[in-house]
């Protein structure tokens, strides 16, 4: 990962929310919702909360006198995660890194974190700090999304973008998001980091968009691949978008397009 790579910043956030989140995190982010919902937990950390898909998800579920802190260390996208909820009580928003948690030992029932572990620059040291914050008998949600070949959208504009700049490809979306899917290596580094109890589902799900261009715009300049296409030559961006929408509907058809995505969801017992 480079430091490219975490920067949520500019047009990006409202681009993902619009458009990525329907295209793969609202599915997750449900499911996801309902796993936590399920604990009954009245402290919740979410880390790495992006634009806030699951902060809305989960807080429809939660007991009027939950306390619920959603952080991020993007101050941009937890902006417009606050303006996207709107007032509750409930909430609680704080800028915050992952790996330097700024609360006490032992103060939440669940710490959740939605596709957010790729990007830790030490991830047994992130999944360390979510342990000393749990509680005993509380639990760490995450996911992650599993290769890049089985997320098929991702995948062909990943493969668009370096027709491109075949010199020099593009290579955010496969390096970062969809880098950090073994599942043996995932279940190691919690054990690292303390956890013992780790269970393991992996989710297959239908991304749906009403035109390929949706797509196209989502992972273009919707993700930090849009830093990188706009690094090599910014004047570029919309037609690696273009060139990206074509090649969608050239795999996927014209009108409303459909493709698969998959990712694990992960339950660690502290």
């Amino acid at each position: 990962m480079t430091e490219s790579d975490k920067v949520f910043s500019g047009s990006i956030p409202e681009f993902y929310d619009t458009y990525l989140v329907p295209l793969i995190f609202e599915a997750y982010a449900n499911d996801l919702a309902e796993r936590v919902a399920a604990l009954a937990p009245m402290a919740i950390l979410e880390t790495a909360a992006g634009s806030g898909v699951v902060t809305r998800a989960l807080a429809t579920h939660l007991a009027p006198d939950a306390h619920y802190v959603v952080s991020d260390l993007n101050q941009p996208m937890l902006d417009h995660a606050a303006d996207k909820q709107g007032p509750d009580k409930r909430i609680e928003w704080h800028q915050a890194d992952a790996l330097n948690l700024p609360f006490d030992d032992a103060s939440f029932d669940v710490v959740v974190c939605q596709f957010g572990a790729m990007f830790f620059p030490d991830r047994v040291g992130g999944y360390a700090e979510a342990r000393r914050v749990l509680r005993p008998g509380g639990s760490f949600l995450f996911s992650v999304w599993d290769r890049i070949e089985a997320n098929e959208f991702a995948n062909v504009v990943t493969e668009t973008a370096a027709t491109v700049f075949p010199h020099d490809p593009p290579r955010f979306l496969a390096r970062t998001p969809h880098g950090y899917y073994d599942l043996a290596l995932i279940r190691a580094e919690l054990n690292e980091a303390g956890f013992s109890d780790v269970s393991i589902a992996t989710l297959e799900e239908t991304s749906r968009a009403p035109s390929p261009r949706h797509p196209a715009v989502a992972y273009c300049q919707g993700t930090p691949l849009r830093n990188e296409i706009e690094a090599r030559d910014a004047s570029r961006l919309d037609f690696v978008t273009d060139r990206a929408a074509e090649a969608i509907a050239a795999r996927y058809g014209d009108g409303p397009v459909a493709a698969k995505i998959k990712a694990h969801v992960v339950t660690a017992a502290r």
